[in-house]
């Protein structure tokens, strides 16, 4: 199949987990035989920090005025299979505009921010989709699974939800021999956001000054300058995903943590959560409602609720012990959650529709 994609980044990791994400989906669909097609805007700060410009697996066209690639989008958009729009793409109404009106024989809406989306759409705020622009996509894609996607269905008439979560390439994402520049005790790797960083300073921060023998790692940027850190707490202001199997692999521990949103909505895992389980990084995390379906606490993964339960683990679970967690979780991602097992639901989903049974 063509599929054509217009989207908020493939080739920029920074600051924003969309790119690993479209860049294991699109790799694993063309390792299926697909030819994938990503349509970018040239934004200033993804520009700057471009770590994949030119991806070996799809072909780009980047731009920087919509009126200048309109009808280079209109001449793809002719020739697709499947025409996808993805959440927070910077021409979005343009785009699904397009997409909708196309003849394409699949017209589909990719979630990656679904919380963020339904709360967009309660308050009115049309930032990157339409309420009337949901019922013309043959397929929702969620990132988010549960009663959300019910939701969207009865309550903004999305004609077939369909959760594609993030996913994790196991070509990149594994075990590897730890390195220096990254060993720590406890690292965490994420963009700063303000309903994330209570959590932040408690689990993270507030370990660290519990344990001021102990090293920790914090990887993302964005982060205020006038945050004040423990001392022992090392900071990586952006880590190229190149670098993410060894920052992981390096660690003792890592550390995940929720935004209130995703919290609410439930069964939305992250893609650093799938990638740290991929490298076989034992993983302590907070708790969110689905969790559960993707990992088993106390097997795969480690519970935390407070700073004290935080401290527990660094300082009472074995090496041994922490391996062997990160080692179930490994092995759990790669039965159920690498990049071509979604390739595969992608598949699936788009051939149910009768038009494009014969090309499948």
């Amino acid at each position: 199949m063509k599929i054509i994609i217009c989207g908020l980044s493939i080739t920029s990791s920074w600051g924003n987990g969309h790119a690993t994400t479209y860049r294991a989906l699109a790799r694993a669909l063309h390792a299926r035989g697909h030819h994938v097609v990503f349509f970018e805007r040239d934004l200033d700060w993804y520009a700057g920090n471009r770590d994949m410009p030119e991806p070996p697996f799809c072909k780009v066209h980047l731009y920087e005025h919509w009126q200048d690639v309109r009808a280079l989008l209109r001449r793809e958009l002719a020739e697709s299979d499947v025409a996808m729009a993805g959440s927070f793409c910077p021409d979005a109404f343009s785009a699904i505009t397009e997409v909708l009106d196309s003849n394409a024989a699949v017209k589909a809406f990719y979630d990656i921010d679904t919380p963020i989306t339904v709360a967009k759409l309660l308050a009115g705020d049309n930032e990157y989709l339409r309420r009337e622009q949901i019922p013309g996509f043959d397929l929702y894609f969620s990132f988010t699974g549960g009663p959300m996607m019910g939701q969207l269905e009865t309550e903004f008439g999305a004609r077939r939800v369909v959760p594609l979560y993030c996913s994790f390439d196991p070509d990149r994402y594994r075990s590897s021999a730890a390195d220096p520049r990254y060993e720590c005790d406890l690292s965490y790797m994420g963009t700063y956001a303000p309903d994330r960083q209570a959590k932040l300073n408690q689990f993270f921060a507030g370990s660290a000054e519990r344990m001021p023998e102990k090293s920790f790692l914090l990887a993302g940027p964005q982060y205020p300058s006038d945050l004040i850190w423990p001392k022992n707490v090392r900071r990586i202001v952006h880590l190229e995903p190149k670098f993410h199997p060894a920052f992981y692999c390096s660690s003792r521990f890592t550390l995940n943590l929720t935004r209130q949103q995703m919290v609410e909505a439930g069964c939305l895992p992250s893609v650093r959560f799938f990638e740290a389980a991929g490298c076989g990084a034992a993983i302590i995390t907070d708790s969110w409602p689905g969790l559960e379906t993707f990992f088993q606490p106390g097997e795969e993964i480690l519970l935390a609720g407070s700073t004290e339960d935080v401290v527990r683990y660094l300082t009472g679970m074995s090496a041994d012990d922490a391996m062997k967690i990160g080692k179930h979780a490994q092995a759990r991602v790669l039965a159920e959650h690498t990049a071509e097992r979604r390739a595969i639901q992608f598949e699936n989903a788009v051939v149910a529709k009768p038009s494009l049974t014969q090309v499948a």
